[in-house]
């Protein structure tokens, strides 16, 4: 299992699923973030499917996000998920199907059986870790 600053520094791709289009939500703020870091985000949501975020259009589920990108040789590298903790066993069965690199919880998201689950079929797992937060330590360690 990679740890986390290596998976931030070899992720290009970042699904963001529960992404909102309010910039007062936290998912909005970290994908913002996210992408001004270089990163590409991918939103995932089927409440705003077929709409921009962030300039990115918005896809109803993790299959639709990954078929986009294989058209450009492309995959997802991390499902970064912005939803209640009971809502991702069905997440990580999807980032499986789409072979993601890792399967990433934001603060205080932990699921013991999807974090079983995508290890089992070797997915990383961040549980209860945001993304611009283990971000920010990497730059603040390098300078």
């Amino acid at each position: 299992m990679r740890t986390i600053e290596q998976i931030l520094r070899t992720a290009s791709n970042v699904a963001v699923v529960g992404l909102s289009s309010n910039p007062e939500r936290t998912s909005h703020h970290v994908a913002q973030y996210l992408q001004q870091q270089g990163y590409h985000i991918i939103p995932v949501n089927p409440v705003y499917a077929g709409q921009q975020i962030l300039g990115e259009t918005v896809h109803a589920t993790l299959q639709d996000a990954a078929d986009a990108l294989a058209q450009n040789g492309q995959r997802i590298d991390v499902v970064d998920c912005f939803r209640k903790s009971e809502d991702i066993p069905p997440i990580a069965k999807e980032a499986i199907a789409v072979r993601a690199g890792t399967l990433w919880m934001q603060l205080d998201i932990e699921n013991r059986k999807a974090a079983d689950l995508a290890r089992a079929a070797g997915l990383d797992v961040v549980m209860n870790h945001c993304m611009l937060i283990e971000h920010r330590k990497l730059d603040a360690g390098a300078a």
